[in-house]
């Protein structure tokens, strides 16, 4: 292994593990009840990693936060799909993975991802965040893609249109035809200079929590009565589904033996499925489908 090799790997250990501690330590001090439990685990044909699980906190009834570093000597057939160059080549990945399930119906859920794959001569960059509202408000879902966006625009102009719609594309349910949320980023398999693509991807890192945590702040003590939590209950099933049946995280982690608690840990902690569900017209829920789950210019209508 080259000293080059070794010292990308170290500074994106490094910065994954970083970006794990600082939203580990922002979400108790929100939470202020809640406090993350740490498993450390190790994965049999290499590597491991560290979950962080906060549960039936004040704010957050389940959030968890992974961080993993993990080789072995195959690419599982989901990477080698999209990069058959890496087969025959050892892979190392590493990255910080996140999911947060709010109690109040009004706050969103957030889901975050950023990783770095190498495979022999080959290497990669991928991740993002994205929003999934129960509750739409025009305000929440422009500010967060308009934070992303900032965060973008500082390394290209074509970084946000470009994976705000692969974002779009992404987390689609295709066996529901809709979107999961309101979308943010997503990118996979971006390559070019190394030093460049690694401080675009901190700097998405790093806006998630400005990006998220105002509107947390806003939300989270709006009153609610059961008719919003089991709205809220019903829709997280759609994260369950998509988790469950699109996911390549998911994927990937079941295909390379990865530990089972720490791949699930994104799980909601309730969720509830409704037959052949149809929210009444004119409602906040119909609304929630009719504009918010349809992909739009979000950024362009954040306040200046």
């Amino acid at each position: 292994m080259t000293a080059v090799v070794t010292d990308r790997r170290a500074r994106v250990r490094a910065f994954m593990q970083s970006l794990q501690d600082s939203i580990t330590s922002r979400l108790e001090a929100v939470d202020g009840e809640g406090r993350f439990v740490e498993d450390l685990w190790e994965r049999e044909e290499g590597g491991g990693g560290r979950s962080r699980i906060l549960t039936e906190g004040r704010v957050f009834e389940r959030a968890g936060i992974g961080f993993s570093e993990v080789h072995g000597s195959h690419l599982p057939p989901s990477i080698l799909q999209q990069r058959p160059e890496a087969e025959g080549h050892p892979f190392y990945v590493t990255g910080t993975s996140m999911v947060l399930h709010p109690r109040n119906p009004y706050v969103p859920t957030v889901h975050l991802n950023y990783r770095y794959f190498e495979a022999g001569p080959v290497w990669w960059f991928g991740g993002g965040a994205d929003l999934t509202p129960y509750y739409g408000f025009a305000e929440d879902a422009a500010y967060f893609h308009a934070t992303l966006k900032a965060a973008c625009d500082a390394h290209d102009p074509e970084y946000y249109p470009r994976f705000k719609k692969w974002c779009d594309e992404y987390f689609y349910l295709k066996h529901r035809q809709e979107p999961r949320g309101v979308g943010g980023i997503f990118f996979d398999y971006v390559q070019g200079d190394w030093e460049k693509i690694f401080a675009f991807a901190q700097s998405c890192g790093n806006a998630f929590l400005p990006a998220y945590l105002p509107i947390v702040e806003r939300r989270h003590n709006l009153p609610y009565a059961e008719r919003e939590r089991n709205f809220q209950l019903y829709r997280r099933g759609r994260y369950v589904e998509f988790n469950l049946v699109w996911d390549r995280g998911t994927i990937f982690g079941l295909q390379t033996n990865g530990r089972i608690e720490s791949i699930l840990m994104s799980m909601p902690p309730l969720v509830r499925w409704e037959y052949n569900y149809r929210p009444d017209p004119g409602t906040a829920e119909a609304e929630l489908y009719e504009v918010f789950l349809v992909p739009q210019d979000w950024a362009s209508q954040a306040k200046r």
